[in-house]
């Protein structure tokens, strides 16, 4: 990984150098606009829409678009005077417990490694934030943008996640949530139990991408020159008539799922060792 910041968190009277790094990547398979015939690039050009000239980079400005159609041009020295931090700072505002934090507004991850002088007052305020249970509300300028964040401790690294703003959380405002749905008690313990059926620990190393990896496959199967056989899908289940029978059938299912990932596999029987042969007794002659 490399650092794409350099900063230093702010905490009271003690400053604590770091570096930031993404804690995350995008795992995805990535393509390329080409011409169909000879796969050649599709390269783009910045041209104005009123004039048809190709404009230089250097003659781009940004443009704000207000309800009437008109365009307002901002350049470079309308942005200089606004209240944006330059310090690069993480100033700690508060801290707070982490279930009040509502993960829908959470945006990116980074990682925080402090540098060489900065170790030990990391290392202070890492324990002392993991054993008070609490995680740190702080704001940060990334990438000219002012954000809210959060700190917590993973895994002994300090862990940066920005947030958004509240105006940037839509309000899940839906028809269904004003009607009147009857749920009989029935209904909800059955679906209930379905959910107690299904309890397990989370591993994340369980899940895959099967869309990436098939869709690698088939690149792959480009490249050597194979011939392409794409599966059926399955089909799709329709809504349930019955719900309750839908429920009590779910139920039977998962049960029938877990019996047979606990149930162990059936120890191969053993051999029976071969006894020896009793020894053949000769006949005595008669006298």
């Amino acid at each position: 990984m490399r650092s794409i910041w350099k900063g230093a968190i702010s905490f009271g009277l003690v400053t604590i150098p770091v570096k930031l790094y993404s804690a995350t990547e995008q795992k995805d398979v990535t393509f390329h606009q080409v011409h169909r015939t000879d796969g050649g690039r599709i390269k783009y050009k910045r041209v104005c829409q009123l004039d048809g000239e190709e404009v230089p980079y250097a003659d781009i400005a940004k443009g704000y678009e207000l309800a009437t159609g008109e365009i307002v041009v901002l350049t470079d020295e309308d942005f200089t005077d606004l209240p944006l931090s330059t310090s690069r700072r993480i100033d700690v505002l508060q801290f707070t417990p982490a279930e009040q934090i509502d993960p829908i507004y959470f945006a990116k991850t980074y990682y925080l490694e402090p540098d060489a002088q900065g170790a030990k007052p990391y290392v202070l305020l890492r324990d002392a934030l993991e054993r008070s249970g609490q995680v740190a509300i702080v704001k940060v300028a990334l990438r000219q943008r002012e954000a809210l964040a959060t700190l917590r401790v993973r895994d002994g690294i300090f862990v940066l996640e920005t947030m958004l703003w509240p105006d940037e959380v839509r309000v899940a405002d839906f028809p269904f949530l004003e009607e009147e749905v009857e749920v009989r008690p029935q209904e909800l313990k059955m679906a209930e139990s379905l959910i107690e059926t299904m309890v397990a620990d989370f591993d994340p190393a369980e899940y895959k991408d099967a869309y990436r990896e098939a869709l690698q496959e088939v690149i792959e199967a480009k490249v050597a020159g194979r011939e392409v056989v794409a599966a059926e899908a399955p089909a799709e289940p329709g809504p349930a008539v019955d719900l309750m029978a839908a429920l009590r059938a779910s139920v039977e299912a998962a049960k029938k799922e877990r019996e047979v990932v606990k149930k162990p596999a059936a120890k191969a029987k053993k051999p029976e060792e071969e006894k020896p042969a009793a020894p053949k007794r000769r006949a005595r002659k008669s006298a």
